[in-house]
């Protein structure tokens, strides 16, 4: 008798499985673009120049509060075949639902600023290119990756990404070799704690750039675009746990590679002068780790610049297609938020401040995604037996009001001036 025997406990048969559910991972990694973008290379590197190991457990903390809320949105469009902005649609009322939607407009907005400018900066370092030049080489570029999707579907679209997530975490993470850092100091840096009001913008700064609300709006509409409306029962119990096992991969990665960029600048760049810029940075990579080491950092951003601009203007399609019932193309919404970007660039504003303040504006809005994202997946009548656990439920309660509160004290702390 043959010992290959296609049983649930064959080799051949878990490696069969094993390979199935591979190809259904893609859609976290798509999202996780959001939390590797040119406003988390600045909020980072600024962060860790400024203050050294300080702010390491916001990272941390904000990227497991990450792993909750997309495994939620991509559970909520699994479930219900609606994304969250359709969700919002639905059951808001006309008013209501175009504000939201100018918050939500005001918030990709934002997003796109800080992806372009970084696309421009990177542009810059690499080849001496007039920021605006670059500004516009990069909206184009980001067309080009649109023009994938919106040809040869998802699948495509998410090879091509999870191809320059790759890029960024080389080119990001490849520093690290030529430094020493401090584990002492790392571990101290776990301590949640503030030195200051700088400090807690900071702190609202790199949350808005790890928690990302574009991403909670389009995970939801990836998840249910790849694999449709899962219903109830053993598919769904499948792509459940596959979407678990893709979230988890996707943000161990985008988080190390913040993580990383944060050791960097604290272990390489702190008390050099001109480091809290990306071009101030860059300088002082090149000048005490080489040229090498400056120009993969280079390429890291630019793959950074590219990827998240093309994910978010999917997102803020997504988000006008839900709220506003109405789609345009990629392209020509691509064409229109370009322009902001264009005019910062133009008008000579700083760009690493640009992307620091728009990272304050996506932590700001990070309640209106998450909040309804909560209330949603733990409604028994919507979500039936997949509603969120009781415990699952207190930990997602607990993210909003950690978010909340921390904009609430930036908000404070920056109008009264104090610290």
């Amino acid at each position: 008798m043959s010992t290959e025997i296609d049983t649930p406990a064959s080799p051949r048969r878990r490696r069969g499985h094993g390979l199935r559910s591979a190809t259904l991972l893609g859609p976290a990694f798509v999202a996780a673009i959001a939390y590797v973008d040119p406003g988390n290379v600045a909020a980072n590197l600024t962060a860790g120049a400024k203050y050294g190991y300080l702010l390491i457990w916001v990272l941390v903390l904000a990227n497991a509060m990450a792993v909750l809320i997309q495994y939620l949105s991509a559970k909520l469009g699994l479930v219900t075949g609606r994304s969250l902005p359709e969700m919002l649609g639905q059951r808001l009322r006309t008013g209501n639902r175009r504000a939201f939607w100018l918050q939500a407009e005001a918030m990709a907005a934002a997003t796109d600023l800080a992806e372009v400018i970084g696309g421009a900066i990177a542009l810059h370092l690499l080849f001496g290119l007039p920021l605006f030049v670059g500004g516009l080489i990069t909206g184009v570029v980001s067309m080009v990756i649109l023009t994938i999707q919106s040809r040869h579907g998802q699948r495509t679209f998410e090879f091509v990404v999870i191809g320059l997530l790759a890029i960024i975490t080389i080119g990001f993470l490849t520093g690290l070799a030529f430094t020493d850092v401090s584990g002492k100091d790392a571990l101290a840096g776990l301590v949640p704690r503030f030195e200051g009001s700088e400090t807690v913008l900071l702190a609202a700064s790199m949350l808005g750039a790890t928690v990302m609300p574009h991403a909670i709006y389009l995970h939801s509409a990836l998840a249910r675009d790849r694999h449709g409306a899962a219903g109830h029962g053993p598919r769904l119990r499948l792509l459940l746990r596959i979407t678990r096992w893709d979230v988890s991969g996707s943000l161990i990665i985008a988080g190390g590679v913040n993580i990383g960029m944060l050791l960097l600048a604290a272990s390489a760049l702190r008390g050099v002068p001109g480091t809290d810029s990306i071009e101030g940075a860059h300088a002082a990579i090149q000048s005490s780790l080489g040229s090498g080491v400056a120009v993969m950092f280079g390429i890291g951003l630019l793959a950074s610049g590219l990827a998240s601009t093309s994910v978010g203007c999917a997102a803020g399609s997504e988000i006008m297609h839900g709220l506003l019932h109405m789609r345009i193309p990629l392209l020509a919404r691509r064409m229109v938020t370009l322009i902001p970007a264009l005019v910062v660039l133009a008008i000579g504003v700083d760009p690493t401040l640009a992307l620091v303040l728009s990272q304050v504006v996506l932590s700001l809005c990070i309640p209106f995604a998450l909040i309804p994202l909560v209330r949603m997946t733990s409604d028994r009548q919507l979500m039936g037996p997949e509603r969120n656990k009781p415990l699952t439920t207190i930990l997602a309660w607990v993210c909003a009001g950690l978010i909340t509160a921390l904009n609430i004290a930036l908000l404070w702390l920056t109008i009264s001036g104090s610290g």
